[in-house]
């Protein structure tokens, strides 16, 4: 790869993320779909939040996730989103900064009209998480948020799929996407959400087809994005792409496909599961780190395996142990 001053620029939602225990009864009776994420209001999330018991408070969003995964790696990423002019907003903005990852978009000139966005989490006994998000401030990120030459600068440009659900945001990817094309620069895609796929089937399909190089994904988005209920089909719609792929399929580990060859890679050993939420992000976090840093295909997936491993141990989509060095013991 020609020399570049960031690894991976992500385009996310700034997100404070609220994680509380629930049961399946709880989620059942607030008429949510175990294992997604939907959409709420200001309200709706007041409302939910008055009803949560003990909850943990960090940040969060997926794309920012990622990002902060590979500064603990070590690596260089960026992060270009929008949070409010709030304590939440704050708190985001001073926590991501902390990780290590350059927030463009986190200086006061930058801050939205409305509130930093919320996201409350359920999760249940078999460490599932189920997610309900105010959207807030991140709905204001547009095009006028992207910053080309810093796009330009880096060897990724990472996208969350949950960016199509707000209009601005759609623009601002288009932009970015060509940004990174023009520069010769790779660009890859977070499917985010099951629901998401479906939301934006279209329009995600023609993403990839025009401008995606890397694609992540879990067994069920990726089922969903090929409108299928088999593996091997969801195996042979992935190479239709012309991408590098992802699929992590949770305990079973990842399937890296790539052209005519698929690599299975099992998960990390994890002494217990206490929390899912992240599992993906930290997998990606992994994956693109190696990918920026010359590792062959299987060295980048079990770097994945191994964040995504140490993710799920604990409460919280953000690293609690330094990734680099639990690389280094394991010796990948």
């Amino acid at each position: 790869m020609t020399s570049a001053r960031f690894d991976v620029v992500a385009i996310g939602s700034a997100i404070v993320d609220i994680i509380a225990r629930t049961d399946d009864d709880f989620i059942a009776a607030n008429g949510m779909t175990k294992g997604t994420m939907a959409l709420i209001d200001a309200d709706q999330s007041k409302a939910l939040y008055e009803k949560l018991g003990h909850a943990v408070q960090v940040s969060g969003g997926s794309a920012a996730n990622t990002v902060a995964g590979i500064a603990s790696f070590g690596g260089t990423p960026a992060f270009i989103g929008r949070v409010g002019g709030d304590r939440l907003g704050d708190i985001f903005a001073h926590e991501i900064k902390v990780a290590g990852v350059h927030f463009h978009g986190g200086d006061g000139a930058r801050k939205a009209a409305l509130p930093s966005a919320v996201c409350l989490i359920m999760v249940t006994p078999d460490a599932q998480r189920t997610m309900n998000t105010y959207l807030g401030a991140c709905t204001e990120l547009g095009p006028d948020d992207i910053d080309g030459k810093l796009l330009a600068d880096a060897h990724v440009t990472y996208i969350e799929g949950y960016q199509w659900d707000t209009p601005r945001a759609k623009q601002a990817i288009r932009k970015a996407c060509k940004a990174a094309r023009d520069a010769g620069r790779k660009v890859a895609l977070s499917l985010s959400d099951p629901f998401v796929v479906d939301r934006h089937h279209a329009d995600l399909a023609k993403l990839i087809a025009d401008d995606v190089d890397l694609i992540f994904g879990n067994q069920e988005e990726v089922f969903h994005l090929f409108r299928t209920e088999t593996l091997d089909e969801a195996v042979a719609g992935l190479r239709q792409t012309n991408t590098l792929a992802c699929m992590t399929l949770g305990a079973k580990g990842a399937l890296v496909v790539d052209g005519d060859s698929t690599t299975a890679v099992p998960a990390a050993p994890v002494s217990q599961v206490v929390d899912t939420t992240g599992a993906g992000d930290l997998f990606a976090a992994g994956f693109l780190y190696g990918f920026t840093h010359g590792r062959d295909l299987v060295g980048c997936a079990k770097l994945g395996a191994l964040a995504a491993a140490e993710i799920i141990s604990h409460m919280g989509a953000r690293p609690e142990a330094k990734l680099h060095d639990l690389a280094n013991k394991a010796g990948i």
